[in-house]
């Protein structure tokens, strides 16, 4: 069991250290080192062996949270990694670009300061990759069966390895020149350094996954497929195509030249660091970021890195309060004033704003928004009175959220769309389409990793059910499941 007096006796939260800010935004290293073992143990141990811990139910995955943080507090590293893996394929990506809802459910968070459950679960990934823990599972037979996964996000890359380990033959397509989706190209590297994915991508490799690359679904290129093609060759398909159209601003001006969505200056940003070329430029500018979430603080980071003159960051929501307010109770998940490493970096954020015109030069090129402050009544944003006002942008990246999948690979009169324009399906993630199924967020919507992972893996386990009758695969949720809210 975990050390009883432990969160008594160590009542302050250490936090994974950080590179100094002005020697980070030099390069796109990871901004987070390594934490010394010592600090990591006595992190572990302030985990108080709850009778209830309701950290299970923050992560849809229900990682064994006391388990792997009792045996890391008693150095027994092996056994921490094997009960860390047993719920989660991935933990190198939860661990970095999770928001930790376990923490918010944490029942030490009630009256202090949560375990670090995030830092504990990432130390203990990369611990075992350094020492080779981190090995092939190749399936005890074959089952004949073949499975299409198409996208290799983390949805994609949960269920292919999910399925191999059940003895199936798994092919995964990503149209991109490089496996991941958007832990590739969409996630800063100052976030996660793309050897992380790589390292991963060697052991499903060894364990019989196969990555064509450069191959659309529903594309028009000479070596693109069909749905259709997949179905006729396939046992089984599984769709896990992210949800990649970005919500646009719908304001006059919108379409001068300098707005971009916020993917269109991401993904080139990444193969920047990657060593390609620049492309879409913030060096010396005045950036607007429309939008105040992770993909809004990842190009706040990487405009840092380009060098722009300013970056301001507006949301249309409140700010948010700093302490949990009275409808959002422990264990939800609350909607805090959080200050992300980007944030630390620099620029500035407004709340309560929204944007009623971009304003453009002689050139048709972006020079200036006009803002308005307000509050939402009704559920509908009313503009102060008087409070209209001008700004200087010479950059405005759109980060607004997505609102589904494309139309490539299941276009909707191929495949309907729920209400949600997402990929309709059962609770089992089965679509309408016999043996096909979809998974993450292009069933979902938008939402978060461990969400993705979790409905890989628990769709690999209707697959399996599908092809072979039974499974013993873990299901750790239904395609309805929802985070805990208010």
């Amino acid at each position: 069991m975990a050390d009883p007096k432990g969160f008594l006796t160590h009542r302050e939260r250490e936090n994974r250290p950080s590179r100094p800010v002005p020697v980070r935004i030099m390069d796109w290293e990871e901004v987070h080192g390594e934490q010394e073992t010592s600090v990591l143990q006595r992190q572990a141990s302030r985990c108080m062996d709850c009778g209830i811990p309701f950290c299970h139910t923050g992560c849809p995955l229900g990682n064994l949270i006391p388990e792997w943080n009792d045996q890391t507090r008693r150095a027994n590293f092996a056994e921490a990694i094997e009960r860390l893996h047993a719920t989660n394929n991935f933990p190198e990506f939860t661990g970095r670009l999770c928001p930790a809802p376990c923490e918010t459910a944490c029942v030490l968070g009630i009256n202090q300061p949560p375990v670090t459950i995030k830092q504990i679960e990432v130390s203990i990934i990369d611990r075992a990759f350094s020492n080779g823990r981190v090995t092939p599972q190749e399936p005890e037979w074959l089952s004949g069966k073949t499975v299409a996964v198409v996208g290799s996000g983390p949805a994609g890359l949960a269920a292919a390895q999910q399925l191999g380990r059940a003895g199936h033959t798994v092919v995964v397509y990503e149209r991109s020149d490089a496996v991941g989706g958007l832990l590739r190209y969409g996630i800063p590297e100052f976030k996660m350094e793309k050897s992380v994915l790589d390292r991963r991508l060697v052991q499903l490799r060894a364990e019989g996954i196969r990555f064509v690359t450069g191959v659309t679904i529903g594309g028009e290129g000479p070596d693109d497929e069909s749905l259709d093609q997949l179905r006729e060759r396939f046992d089984a398909v599984v769709l896990a195509t992210g949800s990649t159209v970005p919500r646009m601003l719908q304001v006059p001006g919108a379409e001068l030249d300098g707005v971009h969505p916020a993917m269109d200056f991401l993904v080139p940003a990444n193969k920047e660091a990657l060593g390609g070329p620049r492309g879409i430029d913030a060096s010396g500018k005045h950036v607007v970021i429309i939008g105040g979430g992770d993909t809004g603080a990842d190009c706040l980071g990487t405009a840092h890195r380009h060098g722009a003159a300013s970056v301001l960051q507006l949301e249309i929501m409140p700010t948010p309060p700093q302490e949990r307010p009275e409808n959002q109770p422990w264990p939800t998940y609350p909607m805090l004033y959080k200050v992300s490493e980007a944030h630390e970096e620099g620029g500035d954020r407004t709340y309560g704003a929204s944007t009623v015109e971009v304003l453009g030069d002689d050139e048709g090129r972006v020079r200036g928004l006009v803002m308005v402050d307000g509050a939402f009544a009704d559920g509908r944003f009313v503009p102060t009175e008087g409070s209209e006002r001008e700004i200087p942008a010479e950059l405005v990246l759109l980060a607004m959220g997505f609102v589904g999948p494309d139309d490539q690979a299941a276009p909707e009169e191929v495949l309907p769309r729920s209400a949600r324009n997402t990929y309709e399906r059962d609770d089992a993630f089965a679509t309408p389409l016999p043996g096909v199924f979809a998974a993450g967020d292009c069933g979902r919507g938008q939402s978060l990793i461990v969400w993705a992972i979790a409905e890989g893996r628990a769709c690999a386990a209707t697959v399996d059910r599908y092809l072979s009758g039974t499974t013993t695969l873990p299901s750790p949720i239904k395609a309805t499941d929802r985070p805990m809210a208010v």
